[in-house]
């Protein structure tokens, strides 16, 4: 199985994931939960764009890291899918950042998600800043 196969696979099953979980469970913020394979898809893409820098692709890799290990602020092993919160902020960071100093065709060019990349990022910083609490959240993006 190719990159790009295990990329697709763990995305659909992220999604599948946290959709199932949102349907049993009604929660607040399960618009921005939604985000979760969305923005790990687009950092994975944005990763493997040979025409970013190396040098630009390192808040990339440790976002996707973040996504994909089991210690952090809010595991997911313990708290289900909205232990994906907190991965969600990191990402919009992160992503916040290279949109304000690149090219952000690239981040349309590889969004998958719904609606608009831009809205979406904006709307998960703005709702991270209520859910992780800005003195939290304001530590996470100095990162």
């Amino acid at each position: 199985m190719d990159m790009t196969q295990k990329q697709q696979d763990f995305y659909q099953k992220l999604r599948k994931q946290i959709r199932n979980y949102l349907e049993k469970h009604h929660f607040q913020y399960s618009d921005i939960l939604m985000m979760a394979p969305d923005f790990f898809h687009l950092l994975v893409k944005l990763t493997l764009d040979q025409r970013i820098p190396p040098s630009k692709k390192v808040k990339f890799f440790a976002a996707i890291a973040y996504f994909l290990s089991p210690l952090d602020f809010f595991p997911e092993a313990i708290l289900g899918p909205i232990g994906y919160m907190d991965d969600v902020a990191i990402a919009a960071c992160i992503l916040h950042d290279f949109i304000n100093k690149n090219d952000i065709d690239l981040v349309h060019e590889h969004w998958a998600g719904e609606g608009d990349v831009l809205a979406a990022i904006q709307n998960v910083i703005t709702v991270a800043n209520e859910f992780l609490g800005e003195g939290l959240f304001n530590r996470i993006k100095r990162k």
